[in-house]
């Protein structure tokens, strides 16, 4: 009987220390998330942050610029948005943004890299590095792309000879219905790649089309849930399949692709006449045999190519093919837009950067689609470098901004472009 009793004592005991433990477990890790977490007196207001996720749940994985603009609707153009555990603080509002980007720059120069990106370019590039690599590629960038033509004639003279190519392109379609992606995501990218690879690549170049399709897939992936989550939980999301594994691939193969590009430039560089952007890199990492004081090096060579690449690519294509949506929407602006191309420039030339100040309507229309086709809702996100006041609020140092552009509101549409008659020589205050 005693016996009996003392088994039975001894497994409430387990079973009521084990709940314990589970119990001390939680207790634990609910207040080493609320200690984290504890933020600075007067910090941007913001909506209430859950345990571990922060403010994941309260935005549409789809549409999440529209559920912020709620929130700034609800807080201000200044609030906090943790993602996680990682704290962010959301600027909306041109005042407010040329305010950080005029007076207050060197306090956000640095730019904070999610894990996807740091295990594929680790602080290289453009894009995402910060410090004496951002400065050192910046610069180089900046006067290269100079060099090579950027903002000069030759450069328009580039852009006229691939609107050739295109529009042959849309014409061996016979009027048939095709889609324009690939077609213009070639045309796009072939003036900066004139500009890094020194050619232009051919629109049935089945490698070259791959190379665009994985890009266009991996922009994609990165927005999507798995790669996210993977951000936030990186060791238990890193054993499960899904589109962090493909964008990881994608990204691999594009690398590959400028590798080999790279290494064809190698085998007949020339110092003394370079042809192209990576020419001109291999002439700089040729003046300093030791790597570690430079950021000249093969992997920003490789990473910065990259970033030239999307960014003359991905944002001006997809911007181009808005306006073909709102053209086939809006065949009223698509008539009076044709009707001045037809007026100002005729069918017997091509256009060219001096017809813009006799185009008013065509410049409208424009400027039009570029606000209806945000294609960046959120900015490229910037790290508080320095503890900060903005707007009234204490930014701490090293927490994340996220710059965001999508201002609801505004008062320009396409119906208003189609009853203009006089429009304004001077750009007018946008209304937030």
């Amino acid at each position: 009987m005693l016996d009996t009793a003392g088994s039975l004592v001894a497994a409430l005991w387990a079973a009521l220390h084990l709940r314990i433990l589970l119990l001390a477990a939680v207790t634990f890790l609910f207040l080493a998330d609320f200690l984290h977490n504890l933020r600075p007196k007067n910090y941007p207001p913001g909506p209430q942050r859950l345990p571990f996720v922060g403010c994941l749940f309260y935005l549409d994985p789809k549409q999440p610029h529209i559920s912020l603009q709620q929130f700034v609707k609800k807080y201000g153009n200044v609030l906090s948005l943790d993602f996680a555990n990682i704290p962010s603080v959301v600027i909306t509002g041109m005042p407010l943004i040329k305010e950080i980007f005029t007076q207050m720059e060197h306090n956000f120069l640095d730019r904070p890299v999610t894990l996807l990106r740091k295990h594929l370019f680790d602080k290289n590039g453009l894009i995402f590095s910060s410090g004496q690599t951002w400065k050192e590629q910046r610069r180089f960038t900046l006067m290269t792309l100079r060099n090579f033509g950027l903002g000069k004639k030759s450069l328009e003279q580039r852009i006229q000879e691939e609107a050739y190519h295109l529009v042959e392109a849309i014409r061996d379609e016979a009027g048939q219905p095709f889609d324009p992606h690939f077609n213009i995501n070639n045309a796009v990218s072939n003036i900066i790649c004139s500009i890094t690879f020194g050619e232009r690549f051919e629109y049935h170049d089945s490698q070259f089309q791959e190379m665009l399709r994985l890009l266009d897939e991996a922009m994609c992936l990165e927005s999507s849930m798995m790669c996210q989550l993977y951000n936030i939980f990186p060791r238990i999301i890193q054993c499960l399949p899904g589109s962090h594994k493909t964008f990881y691939r994608n990204w691999r193969k594009l690398q590959l692709f400028v590798s080999d590009i790279v290494n064809k430039h190698r085998e007949d560089w020339d110092p003394e006449e370079p042809r192209d952007f990576i020419d001109a890199f291999l002439k700089e990492m040729a003046k300093y045999p030791d790597k570690t004081t430079t950021s000249f090096n093969e992997e920003n060579l490789i990473c910065t190519t990259l970033d030239l690449f999307f960014a003359g690519t991905e944002t001006t294509s997809t911007t181009l093919r808005w306006a073909l949506l709102c053209m086939a929407l809006y065949p009223e602006v698509q008539e009076k837009m044709q009707a001045e191309i037809d007026r100002v420039i005729g069918q017997g030339r091509q256009p060219n950067l001096a017809d813009r100040d006799s185009m008013p309507y065509t410049n409208a229309v424009i400027h039009e689609v570029q606000r209806v086709g945000n294609i960046i809702p959120f900015n490229v996100p910037r790290e508080v470098a320095v503890d900060t006041k903005l707007g009234g609020f204490n930014l701490p140092k090293e927490s994340v901004l996220v710059l965001e552009n999508n201002w609801p509101g505004l008062s320009c549409s396409f119906l208003l472009l189609l009853f203009s008659k006089n429009l304004p020589s001077s750009p007018q205050k946008m209304r937030s």
